[in-house]
């Protein structure tokens, strides 16, 4: 009687931990997910107002377009961030 209780009560403490990864498997995929979304929309908004701005003034087009580059690198910088946090958020 003892041997099925201990059996039950390993049978229940292995499926609360396949439990928590899969939560935090699922987690750790949201959170990836929204930081490519809102990085993809900032880059999109970077790269739509910079051709806006170069058409309006072509011949601040350098200075605009290095402007540009430099505010993507920073929006991939946050969103590799986010990557990073969420991975770890997944291991612990």
């Amino acid at each position: 009687m003892l041997h099925g209780m201990l059996a039950l009560f390993q049978d229940v403490a292995m499926d609360a931990e396949t439990a928590k990864n899969s939560l935090s498997l699922l987690g750790a995929g949201i959170g990836i997910g929204l930081a490519v979304i809102g990085a993809g929309i900032g880059i999109g908004q970077i790269g739509s107002s910079a051709a806006e701005g170069i058409a309006r003034q072509p011949e601040a087009g350098a200075q605009i377009q290095t402007a540009s580059i430099i505010l993507a690198a920073l929006i991939e910088g946050v969103a590799l961030f986010a990557l990073v946090i969420t991975i770890l958020y997944k291991f612990f």
